[in-house]
């Protein structure tokens, strides 16, 4: 099994910028797939961006496109989540999950075995 600990949430005003961390232990992070989703109050769980094993590729919600970016060092067994031009409506607890090993990347939370505990990330007027 592989665990995830998130980290570097916070508070920021609109516009800001802040970086996630998701640090993984237990297996070697090269054999995931691995993504980044959020949960608001009273919303469901959505995709914010996937990233391959080897970090070739990403890919992004379309709301979350050109301000975030999804990155991973495999060396560091750590991925992160760049956000740029935060907007209030981006207020979430943010979710890093790992997917199966050695499976693509997935859209949807049945496509990731592995969760972390959540990082709240709340953005002010």
């Amino acid at each position: 099994q592989v665990q995830l600990v998130e980290s570097g949430g916070g508070l920021v005003q609109a516009g800001g910028s802040l970086r996630l961390s998701c640090a993984a232990s237990g297996r070697p992070l090269s054999r995931y797939a691995m993504a980044w989703f959020r949960q608001a109050p009273g919303k469901e769980r959505e995709f914010v961006a996937a990233i391959t094993r080897s970090g070739g590729s990403s890919y992004y919600a379309d709301s979350m496109k050109g301000r975030f970016t999804i990155s991973r060092d495999n060396a560091k067994n750590t991925v992160y989540l760049q956000m740029n031009s935060l907007k209030p409506e981006d207020t979430a607890v943010y979710y890093c999950a790992a997917g199966r090993p050695y499976s693509g990347s997935s859209y949807y939370t049945d496509g990731y075995d592995y969760w972390g505990q959540g990082t709240q990330v709340t953005v002010s007027y």
